[in-house]
């Protein structure tokens, strides 16, 4: 059927119901959105991003328009770049979980990109007061258009020049987890397109020099970064958003990183970032937000989902009007209902399919698990689904395995081949570097890739992430500067954030001007590097560690999108000393496969020259005894490759941990016959010497007694003279 719009002339054909979401399509755009319980849909259309005035209105008639729960239309005559919104009618009864409001634009679920200007106003997208909901159908027709972004009509189309998903294996990779435009906002970064995806391009040599193999960027989908209302009481200023946590687009790039422009142009821009990490063999793993949307609470924005089919989306208390708030943020995603299941998989298969990304992790990842009353299930379908899914099966799936509602799952993840954020490393490294008694047994665990976690349920040593550090708490350097939290900057009285750090300021709280205190700092930064290095597992690495990056004691930095988040690229040349450690610590990890072996140990040996694959001693060489070995560990590892499960053998190696206050002498074991014992790493010597270059190790003679410096991690390598 023609459509004469003024100057704007479409043709309308009833349309298909799938796919979903906005599809180019030869001469013109199909749509398809799902609402169960609606009775009427209205499609806009819209010259320009800024316009609140739509160019057409396309009334979906449920007998041309509807299969199913699906209303779907097409439009000849619009192609990409094409703005859009809907309305959605429907009943308006709280108390049995609908909130449609035909006054209401909404964006669409599956919108691939949406306008973003940086500073949306959606107080009149806010949700019902369930006690006097007339109030908001007092609006004019058109009042809500102007406060909210627009969805946009995008062509898969891209020259990805043969790109394919690295899908490097885990026990493989190093991660790097950071901000996109923290990364290079400041000044100091020195890239020409700051704070953006192409800022990211512009840092792949910084990234090919240090050696890790793969990027985590903070959630990129689509959201409010103008929902913090509150104002940072030191400055005045008005905070933000920074983080991301809050998503309103599953399917969509944050516009705002885009140095081309956000009005489609963030889609080209994240592929071409995308493509260009993966030419220098460079991964990138999203941090995805499933476990509920930036709708908020029942007073929250109505923007997408709410509109659409609230008792459909989330999961509601018994009295209907509320949310359930497993999330922390005000409402929860209603993720094991079938039709959410599917939206998440198409979502996930979105982006390895059409941007090439390499995996997820999984914020929150214990409510993928709940049923649609909130419960936790035994085999939830939704963790099952994605594990088991053709398209995903090389995609790395990382989980965060816990929720705001009290679920803890670390070692106890269903699903089947689940990695996860492992918790327990961080919290064992940092107690035994801290100094607390009777913390020996647990780190030997945490070192041997968390065996009590992950043997039991037939997942290997590399499902175990291993963080001492992450975006939420201290950065590594205020680890070792605080003892408490400064967060009074975020405007909540310093009452947001852990309180439980398990952290040291080794003398003086925060900055310091004292040698003793700074070289005892950053030979605990070089300890927790190594720490993490050296155990089995897949390493992650909070971006900005490396140059000894600094918040200032905040450990909740979500608001703050300044120079408390953005790195200051001068403590490269400050710190450089830490930063070339590091870089030859992941050197070291790369070069031997005894570090990153695919299986756990077994204590035995596996190619009869009598010696174990993991031999565990006390600082006197004894067989130790796990109640009384006090501050200090040792053990060898034998490099033959039937006991490191290599297709090569590696060297022998030492190593000890010396985590008391006071140095010790530890006695040695013999090298394998015909080898000599070189020291290979040593975390008390400076620059130079900490790291010697492979080859140039310093052979222990024919010692059997090495002084070990208090606080400090000692490494012998075997080989000829």
């Amino acid at each position: 059927m023609p459509v004469n719009n003024g100057d704007n002339k479409y043709t309308i054909l009833p349309g298909e119901p799938l796919p979903f979401g906005a599809t180019v399509q030869n001469e013109g755009v199909n749509f398809a959105v799902l609402s169960r319980h609606a009775i009427s849909v209205t499609l806009l259309l819209f010259n320009d991003a800024d316009k609140y005035v739509p160019k057409a209105e396309l009334v979906l008639d449920p007998y041309l328009n509807k299969t199913g729960d699906v209303w779907h239309i097409r439009v000849d005559g619009i192609g990409e770049g094409t703005f859009y919104l809907y309305k959605v009618d429907g009943p308006y009864d709280p108390e049995k979980g609908h909130r449609f409001n035909r006054y209401k634009v909404l964006l669409d679920p599956f919108a691939k990109a949406i306008t973003s200007t940086g500073h949306w106003d959606l107080d009149k997208a806010r949700g019902y007061d369930w006690d006097s909901p007339e109030k908001d159908l007092s609006f004019s027709e058109y009042d809500d258009i102007m406060d909210m972004p627009k969805s946009i009509v995008i062509s898969d189309n891209f020259d990805w020049q043969g790109d394919r998903p690295l899908n490097f294996p885990l026990r493989h990779s190093i991660i790097y987890e950071t901000h996109v435009a923290g990364l290079t906002r400041d000044k100091s970064s020195g890239v020409k397109h700051r704070g953006t995806y192409k800022g990211v391009t512009e840092l792949i040599p910084y990234f090919k020099d240090l050696g890790i193999t793969s990027l985590e960027f903070l959630p990129i989908m689509e959201f409010d970064q103008d929902s913090v209302s509150r104002i940072n009481p030191m400055t005045d200023e008005h905070l933000e958003n920074y983080w991301g946590y809050d998503p309103i687009s599953f399917f969509a790039p944050k516009g705002n990183y885009s140095s081309s422009g956000n009005n489609g142009e963030q889609v080209r821009e994240f592929k071409e970032m995308v493509r260009e990490l993966h030419k220098e063999g460079i991964e990138v793993i999203l941090d995805v937000v499933f476990n509920h949307t930036g709708e908020g609470s029942e007073l929250g924005p109505t923007i997408s989902f709410r509109g659409w089919d609230n008792q459909i989306y989330y999961i509601l208390s018994d009295d209907k009007r509320f949310y359930m708030n497993y999330s922390g943020c005000g409402n929860t995603l209603n993720c094991n209902h079938p039709i959410v299941r599917s939206l998440i998989r198409s979502c996930l298969h979105y982006w390895v399919i059409e941007m090439h990304v390499d995996g997820f992790r999984f914020d929150l990842g214990s409510i993928l698990g709940r049923d649609q009353e909130g419960n936790l299930m035994e085999n939830p379908p939704i963790l099952e689904g994605i594990a088991e899914d053709p398209v995903l099966r090389n995609t790395k799936i990382i989980a965060e395995a816990w929720d705001a509602g009290g679920a803890y799952q670390v070692g106890s993840f269903p699903g089947g081949r689940w990695a996860e954020w492992n918790d327990k490393f961080r919290d064992d490294v940092r107690r035994f570097w801290r100094g607390d008694k009777g913390m020996v047994h647990n780190l030997a665990t945490r070192l041997t890739g968390s065996s009590d976690l992950y043997l039991r349920d037939g997942r290997k040593p590399f499902h175990s992430i291993n963080f001492v550090t992450s975006h939420d708490g201290f950065t590594l350097y205020d680890l070792v500067s605080y003892n408490t939290k400064h967060n009074e900057a975020n405007g909540e009285d310093n009452r947001d954030g852990a309180d439980n750090n398990i952290s040291f300021n080794h003398g003086k709280e925060g900055v310091s001007h004292n040698r003793k205190i700074i070289a005892l700092r950053k030979r605990q930064v070089k300890n927790f590097h190594a720490t993490l290095m050296l155990s089995l597992g897949t390493p992650m690495i909070l971006g900005g560690d490396e140059i000894l990056r600094t918040q200032g004691g905040n450990n909740n930095a979500y608001c703050q999108n300044n120079t408390v988040s953005w790195y200051d690229w001068n403590l490269k040349k400050e710190n450089s000393e830490n930063y070339t450690f590091l870089k030859k610590l992941i050197k070291f990890r790369q070069r031997h496969p005894a570090f990153h072996r695919p299986e756990f140990y077994l204590g035995k040996d596996s190619n009869f020259n009598n010696i174990p694959d993991i031999t565990w001693y006390d600082r006197f060489g004894n067989i130790p005894d796990w109640e009384k070995i006090g501050h200090c560990l040792a053990y060898r590892l034998d490099g033959t490759e039937a006991d490191i499960d290599s297709d090569k053998d590696d060297n022998d190696f030492y190593l000890m941990f010396n985590g008391s206050i006071k140095d010790h002498s530890f006695t040695i074991c013999p090298p394998p016959e015909g080898t000599h014992w070189f020291m290979s790493i040593n975390t008390a010597l400076p620059e130079g010497e900490d790291i010697p270059l492979f080859g140039n190790e310093k052979m222990i003679d024919e010692q059997t007694i090495y002084t070990v410096k208090a606080k400090s991690v000692v490494v012998l390598i075997s080989r000829e003279k």
